[in-house]
């Protein structure tokens, strides 16, 4: 196992988040073994492996959704004993797999559910998605896959955040939507940190800064993103997977 940290400044400076022997349970049984790391304040920090090693339940332990022991640190304060609400309050977005959207509420009803600040960065999600500023009294439910998982991005974004966790956002989505999806996630970061779970390698390529490697539920390996997925044996042997490099 090679746990190396990220080299330079990015590194050097202190973390938004510090997750130090992350072991959590869903209906007891172990599904994330022993897990520790750290993501910088700045850019996209993205969580690669292959299905089922743990990701998805390494974001939902560090927001207390599922039974987690262990320490977590949100800008050097613990977090892990607190409850999800409280973590959410503290400035922590969440953009879950499955999108959980509001279905029966309109695109404006769900972002305004979401609002937790005097001012909500309504202009900010507007230039992102248009497209739901043309579909705000239109019932969520009634979306389209895609346009579902704008509004669940919007969501987390109309807050001011100290650190988004992303899970899955281009799944299931055609093309040109996984590229409008990643530029928000693009312009995003330039703002808050954001934490990815993101199965699509060449989304991981273009946004991320940094990569963890989850294997069996631990950490097998941590880096610069883009020398892992250089790495043919690494990408092979922990992903599963043959990366064709752009010429």
């Amino acid at each position: 196992m090679n746990a190396t940290q990220p080299d330079g400044a990015r590194a050097s400076a202190s973390p938004v988040l510090t997750v130090r022997n992350l072991r959590c349970t869903i209906a007891g049984q172990q599904v994330v073994e022993d897990v520790s790391f750290d993501v910088p304040a700045t850019g996209i920090t993205a969580v690669l492996g292959r299905n089922g090693v743990g990701k998805t339940s390494t974001l939902r332990g560090i927001l207390g959704l599922i039974a987690r022991r262990g320490e977590v640190r949100l800008a050097g304060e613990r977090i892990d004993g607190l409850p999800t609400h409280k973590i959410v309050r503290r400035g922590v977005g969440y953009v879950p797999e499955d999108r959980e959207v509001f279905a029966k509420l309109t695109v404006a009803e769900n972002l305004a559910l979401a609002e937790r600040q005097r001012q909500p960065r309504r202009d900010f999600v507007a230039e992102l998605f248009p497209d739901l500023v043309a579909r705000r009294d239109q019932q969520a439910g009634t979306l389209s896959g895609g346009q579902q998982q704008m509004v669940s991005v919007a969501r987390a974004l109309i807050n001011d955040n100290m650190l988004l966790l992303v899970d899955e956002p281009t799944k299931g989505l055609a093309p040109k939507i996984v590229a409008e999806v990643a530029d928000a996630l693009q312009e995003a970061s330039k703002t808050v940190p954001i934490l990815l779970v993101e199965q699509n390698l060449e989304v991981v390529r273009r946004l991320a800064d940094d990569a963890i490697v989850i294997a069996g539920g631990r950490v097998a390996h941590v880096g610069r993103a883009r020398a892992i997925l250089d790495d043919e044996d690494l990408t092979r042997r922990l992903l599963g997977v043959h990366v064709e490099h752009a010429a």
